[in-house]
């Protein structure tokens, strides 16, 4: 999958990439507003829906966008310097790991959906608007976030064989079973009948 003359560039972009997802945009968004930590109020889940509900509107727009680019910038550059999909898909999982376990704080991360779909927007924008578009019709019909991220994501893969992106595919399988992982609570809860509508405190 790699050659040997692409292992090095495919680490370094890697590591790179894990460092950009590294950089919570929840944290940094509450600091400078003089929000509560995410990780101690509402969830407890450094991510946008989380911020909605602890700050509001405005940083959970700036929340969404930040974590959104640091998933599309790295796999965007990436993909404009290399053309070689293995490594693409492995820049995108990099800074979706990134996200759920940044190294600038404590390892503590967010579940990663926006991160996701950043990633996904910077390797093909039919298939990420495509994304969206489930996302956005599942969270208005059912008004869960987190089942319109677990809808989204089972189906990705399959956008993407569509598409022809067959390592992609493989790729965003496996950043969809860690997504399933991080939203374990919410799956319990979603069956439970106890999951939060979007926006709820």
């Amino acid at each position: 999958m790699f050659s040997a003359d692409l292992a090095i560039p495919a680490l370094l972009v890697a590591v790179l990439a894990y460092l950009a997802g590294s950089v919570s945009a929840a944290i940094l968004v509450c600091r400078a507003m003089g929000l509560q930590d995410p990780r101690t109020a509402g969830s407890g889940n450094p991510g946008a829906t989380n911020v909605l509900r602890v700050g509001g509107k405005l940083p959970a727009i700036l929340t969404l966008l930040g974590d959104a680019l640091k998933g599309f910038l790295p796999v965007f550059i990436t993909a404009s310097l290399i053309d070689h999909p293995a490594t693409i898909a492995l820049t995108a999982l990099a800074a979706f790991i990134g996200h759920l376990y940044p190294i600038f704080f404590n390892f503590e991360g967010g579940k990663g959906v926006a991160t996701a779909l950043g990633a996904l927007l910077g390797i093909d924008l039919t298939v990420g608007a495509l994304a969206l578009l489930t996302w956005l019709a599942i969270s208005l019909t059912f008004k869960r976030s987190s089942l319109a991220a677990l809808v989204t994501f089972a189906l990705v893969p399959v956008y993407l064989s569509f598409e022809g992106h067959q390592t992609f595919a493989v790729g965003f399988t496996m950043i969809g079973a860690f997504l399933y992982y991080t939203h374990r609570g919410n799956i319990q809860r979603l069956i439970a009948g106890t999951e939060p509508v979007i926006g709820k405190r």
